[in-house]
């Protein structure tokens, strides 16, 4: 039994098909399958049902591919070893970031980042946090960035920064004359949402409902970007909600419609999420030090109370 037939067997298993594993793994079909082929004899059992289109586990290449993931993981760390007794920060690294803070925080590290640690070759990837979690697992992704805590007891988490939930609130609203509003003011029935998936939407929901039982929420319109809903609220069809770092580009036009909450401000938490293997922390500790040192000079607030971003059951 080798790795690189149970990093086979993981291709095969996640692509459903011969082929498209040979691809991923940069071999041809022929000598995937033979390794593959081999393992089975070794074992003397079956990993894939072949005979069913697209190609799923037995129920003991099922146990087999959970074994595997560890295995291989767990291989890498060699490479870890000696990148880490080098000195060595570099590499491919996989990063996902949510969408509500990907437009915002990414161009202030990036530029600092790669001057910083050239080798290092970065993936990056805008993904929901119920696909990056999914990701982490599966191993496509070294780590992310996403609102924070999960409580996911597969992954870590290291906190980067609080960002502080900001009320858009345009003219002729009933909280538009107010120099800072409460956490009690707020409505979810004249909010406007950010669409299903998002955390930052889930929070908003946790915010509202702190204070406020809605046992059958009515919302009014739902957009896919924060840019949208900041139109749809200059049009007057509502409020809506905005994560600090947005806030800071709003237009000189429009600014005066921001409003800041009394202390202690709700905000979410940002963190830096990885596995609980902990593949590749030179790299993880790289990006901390960065986005730290960048973005203690953008956010100042301490008086702060997080709030969750999971949906609440």
């Amino acid at each position: 039994m080798t790795i690189t037939q149970l990093y086979y067997v993981l291709a095969v298993a996640e692509n459903q098909n011969f082929t498209k594993a040979a691809e991923k793994c940069f071999v041809t079909q022929p000598t995937l399958s033979m390794q593959i082929q081999k393992l089975e004899d070794e074992l003397d059992i079956l990993i894939f049902d072949r005979s069913k289109k697209p190609i799923e586990l037995t129920d003991v290449g099922k146990k087999i591919v959970h074994q595997a993931k560890n295995i291989v993981n767990e291989s890498y760390r060699i490479q870890d070893i000696v990148d880490q007794q080098k000195g060595f920060i570099g590499g491919e690294f996989k990063l996902g970031i949510i969408p509500t803070v990907m437009p915002t925080l990414l161009p202030m590290f990036l530029k600092a980042f790669i001057k910083k640690h050239p080798k290092v070759k970065l993936k990056i990837e805008e993904l929901t946090t119920e696909e990056i979690i999914s990701r982490i697992n599966d191993g496509h992704l070294d780590a992310a960035i996403a609102s924070t805590p999960l409580e996911n007891e597969t992954i870590k988490e290291r906190v980067l920064f609080f960002e502080p939930f900001v009320a858009y609130i345009p003219k002729n609203h009933r909280l538009h004359d107010k120099k800072n509003i409460d956490v009690s003011d707020l409505q979810i029935e004249d909010m406007l949402l950010l669409e299903d998936g998002h955390c930052f939407r889930e929070g908003v929901i946790n915010l509202c409902k702190v204070f406020k039982n809605h046992e059958n929420d009515n919302f009014q319109l739902e957009s896919g970007s924060i840019e949208t809903l900041v139109k749809l609220s200059n049009e007057g069809l509502g409020m809506t909600m905005l994560p600090y770092l947005h806030s800071l580009d709003i237009s000189e036009k429009h600014k005066n419609n921001l409003r800041l909450f009394n202390e202690p401000n709700p905000a979410r938490e940002v963190s830096l999420i990885y596995h609980k293997s902990e593949l590749k922390m030179q790299i993880i500790d790289a990006l901390q030090n960065t986005i730290s040192g960048i973005i203690r000079g953008a956010i100042a607030f301490q008086n702060v109370k997080i709030i969750s971003p999971l949906a609440t059951k």
